[in-house]
């Protein structure tokens, strides 16, 4: 009898904002194949799955990926369920085509992070798993035969694939190229910059499909960590080299997984995930707007929404807020993260065509929504982007950063903030939802807060300029790296 939270000590795979993440190496076959036993009995007991029933599995192209995939497979088939080989694809294309048959599904995915490290995203038949969810699955104890994995944990049997198809991939485009008019994107030169991204097959094809000239750009058979909330400044150059070769109006990326959209202007300069979720917001026709503490408060200050609602960093906060939305009998519910991911949570309807709720991550639906927008106003994306009230964002992270440290520096800010006070005035407010946010008199905004997936402090600056909120990063990023060896001088 194995217990989740024990395992969670002794294995060093815990849970974050998106699921199990942790070191490939300590991602064995057995501790993979016991979490997602866990998270099969899990959703037994809620009543919403029958066993005997099916259960679609994914994963990206991080080298780990196929490897737990099997082990993944095999839980699945131990536990009396039907394993369907989904293939390699986004995350929201996996949870798209499961929810649609109203069956759990499993994506095997690191996301943004190196690919040292991998990850586990479990989604119920009505979609991702939430923090209620999580805590079920931690309170767990599991039992299996042991003789099932060898004294390194890796699997001694195989498993055996009830289905392979390709019907996730196919669908998501279909998703897009029939909600959207046919060439509406015709005229249109957008750079897709492949990289490593599980999304870049699916990009391609939606972004073609609706009358667009594509450009690929960057494709990489190593695996490359893109996190669309800190840039590599490598991508900054390629983005700008490729924007005036190409003469592209547009740069469209996403993550390792497919789930959080990278895109840029026709100058190849990327472009804020939360700016990219206010314009794709407004171009759907939304009426109430859910997002994290940590987005650009242009979303306010806009008016274009009837509501705004804020809630912690992480997609099971965005998801549980919009459900009390739709609870509470509202409609055209959206939401969005800082990394560029949107969620509708309602059913969208725009010139008679229907685009069903997807209330996870989505990479695919913002860049298309800011393309149509730009279109329709005849504007490039720049001078689009210009029409939203002037807040910038820019965010950075101290990686190598163990959490626990990272909440040592926010709890000596509590007591002392003369440091940020004497470059930037007054603190006039303290939000403590998520990290430790403060509004300064000058109405700059700095956020810290402890990654959840991986050992870094985030850091998150808004300000009046693109220029002010860069050159504030950089100064709180200097000093927090001051501190943080300042630290393990002392150490503490």
């Amino acid at each position: 009898m194995i217990n989740i939270a024990d395992l969670m000590e002794t294995s060093g795979v815990k849970f974050g904002t998106s699921g199990a993440r942790g070191l490939v190496c300590d991602m064995t076959d057995r501790v993979c194949f016991t979490y997602t036993l866990a998270f099969l009995h899990h959703v037994l007991a809620s009543g919403s799955v029958k066993q005997g029933g099916k259960v679609a599995v994914a994963g990206d192209y991080r080298p780990s990926t196929p490897r737990i995939m099997e082990a993944v497979g095999l839980a699945i088939q131990q536990a009396g369920f039907v394993p369907v080989h989904c293939g390699f694809v986004p995350t929201p294309a996996l949870a798209a085509y499961a929810m649609a048959r109203h069956m759990p599904c499993i994506m095997v995915t690191g996301s943004h992070i190196p690919d040292d490290r991998n990850g586990i995203k479990f989604y119920k038949p009505e979609g991702e798993i939430l923090k209620d969810d999580e805590q079920s699955m931690c309170s767990r104890s599991v039992e299996f035969d042991m003789t099932l994995f060898d004294a390194n944990g890796q699997k001694t049997c195989d498993v055996v694939w009830a289905e392979k198809n390709q019907d996730a991939y196919t669908e998501f485009v279909a998703r897009y190229t029939r909600f959207l008019p046919q060439d509406c994107l015709k005229g249109q030169r957008v750079g897709v910059y492949e990289h490593s991204s599980v999304a870049r097959e699916v990009l391609a094809d939606i972004i073609k499909g609706l009358g667009a000239d594509v450009v690929l750009l960057g494709r990489s058979d190593t695996f490359i960590p893109v996190d669309t909330e800190a840039v590599r400044e490598e991508d900054v150059e390629l983005a700008k080299a490729w924007a005036d070769e190409y003469q592209l109006d547009c740069i469209i990326s996403a993550d390792g997984d497919g789930d959080r959209p990278l895109v840029s202007d026709e100058h190849g300069v990327w472009l804020r995930g939360d700016v990219l979720g206010i314009v794709c917001a407004r171009q759907l026709g939304a009426a109430h707007v859910v997002t994290p503490v940590s987005c650009n408060s242009a979303v306010e200050k806009s008016g274009y929404f009837a509501s705004v609602h804020r809630t912690r960093i992480g997609s099971p906060f965005v998801i549980e807020v919009m459900n009390a939305l739709l609870k509470a009998g509202k409609t055209q519910v959206v939401g969005y993260e800082a990394n560029g991911g949107f969620f509708t949570a309602s059913d969208i309807e725009v010139g008679g065509r229907t685009l069903t709720a997807l209330p996870t991550r989505d990479a695919v639906i913002a860049p298309l929504m800011l393309l149509l927008a730009a279109k329709d106003k005849g504007l490039t994306v720049s001078k689009l982007i210009q029409t939203l009230p002037p807040r910038f964002t820019a965010s950075g992270r101290l990686q190598g950063v163990p959490t626990e440290a990272s909440w040592q520096h926010i709890a000596s800010l509590r007591q002392d903030k003369a440091w940020f006070e004497q470059q930037y005035g007054e603190v006039v407010h303290i939000d403590e939802m998520d990290g430790f946010r403060m509004t300064f008199k000058s109405d700059v905004v700095i956020h810290l807060r402890p990654s959840g997936n991986a050992p870094e402090l985030r850091c998150y600056v808004e300000a009046a300029s693109a220029e002010q909120a860069e050159d504030i990063l950089r100064q709180c990023l200097t000093h927090l790296e001051s501190w943080v060896a300042s630290s393990k001088h002392h150490g503490c």
